[in-house]
């Protein structure tokens, strides 16, 4: 029998099927995925702990859920179910494998609003996906700091639950351990490399750029849901899962330069935030690159201005990348790292769909938020 993917649902013959049953059969990825989060937080605060004594603590972890996990783009948590569905054929899709698929995704959600709940306070942010961040509402403050942990701790309750009988539950918890020490290593590295208050450039170098971005966003944004699938669909094989990495690692340095860039010259309505790399002090791609190419003097007038909070410095530093043609040199690059994805994939991707790459890129290439 034939069949068609699109836009998550799988059309067989005359019927369609996303793997689900009932009215659900015709919703697509991203709608079962919705539906999904709210059977999860029912499930963690109605049904895991059912000790009274815990009512308000249960309250206050349905509170974090609802106001920190949904929200984003989501691209992360919709790649484990894009992914599988490249990985697996038809038959292979059975309701419950959806389904875990779809918590899977959820649980890097959780991951992700984990770390951007606990990276929010440390960089002082103000607005997260176009709301106040977490920890700036009223009565929260840093209590926030044990509001993340139980982000962090939902996932590994959800796995518990819903993976232990399956074969791949000691690789995904493996894989969650993993990313989350890498990810925090690559915060690590941006903290020290830009202390807030202490402008010293001459620690903004490209190496350490890259190794920032390779850490803190690449191995959780990109290599962790596609991992997750392919686990997932019993692919183990780990010369499989490092000819992945290798592509995707590339695409999450991309993505990051991208996000670097849409923090300087992005449109907040469309973001969601109000950029802060300039006033924050980051080791920004826009900031590496230009330090790459600017003239002594203008390297003094940046260091006067970098990492100062007055509008007028945030401006003379906006001008100094207007000058150097910041724009114009993003452009090039992310035409030269398209053409660079391309070559990976067609080395690397040799026994995987390259489906799951290109799918992944289409996501984030050319994205204005």
């Amino acid at each position: 029998m034939s069949c068609l993917v699109k836009e998550g649902i799988v059309i067989m013959g005359d019927s369609i099927c996303n793997g689900t049953h009932g009215k659900k059969a015709l919703l697509s990825d991203p709608q079962l995925f919705e539906e999904r989060f709210e059977e999860l937080v029912t499930e963690l605060t109605e049904r895991d702990l059912a000790d009274p004594v815990l009512t308000d603590a249960l309250n206050r972890l349905r509170e974090v859920l609802v106001y920190n996990a949904p929200g984003g783009k989501r691209n992360r948590g919709l790649s484990v179910i894009g992914s599988l569905r490249e990985l697996l054929p038809p038959p292979g899709l059975t309701q419950d494998t959806v389904q875990r698929a779809l918590l899977v995704g959820w649980c890097i959600e959780l991951l992700q609003a984990f770390f951007l709940v606990a990276d929010d306070i440390m960089d002082g942010s103000v607005t997260r996906r176009g709301q106040p961040c977490w920890y700036k509402r009223d009565g929260i403050g840093l209590d926030a700091i044990n509001d993340s942990f139980l982000l962090e701790g939902s996932i590994y309750r959800l796995l518990r639950r819903h993976c232990r009988d399956q074969p791949y539950y000691v690789h995904l918890l493996e894989l969650f351990n993993e990313t989350s020490f890498q990810t925090e290593l690559g915060q690590a590295l941006d903290l020290m490399t830009a202390p807030p208050g202490h402008v010293d450039l001459s620690r903004f170098t490209m190496e350490r750029y890259q190794a920032i971005v390779k850490y803190k966003t690449a191995f959780y944004s990109f290599y962790l849901p596609v991992a997750a699938a392919m686990y997932m669909a019993g692919i183990n094989d780990e010369e499989e899962h490092n000819n992945a990495k290798h592509i995707l690692l590339e695409m999450g340095e991309f993505f990051q330069i991208q996000d670097d860039y849409l923090d300087c010259y992005g449109d907040p309505s469309v973001t969601g935030k109000i950029g802060t790399d300039i006033q924050d002090n980051k080791c920004s791609w826009l900031v590496v690159r230009a330090l790459e190419i600017m003239t002594p003097e203008q390297r003094a007038e940046l260091e006067a201005c970098y990492g100062r909070s007055d509008g007028a410095s945030v401006d003379k530093v906006k001008a100094l990348y207007n000058t150097l043609q910041m724009p114009s040199l993003y452009r090039t690059y992310e035409e030269e790292s398209y053409q660079r994805l391309q070559k990976l994939i067609a080395c690397h991707a040799q026994n995987l769909p390259h489906s799951v790459f290109l799918n992944f890129a289409k996501k984030i290439y050319k994205r204005n938020k």
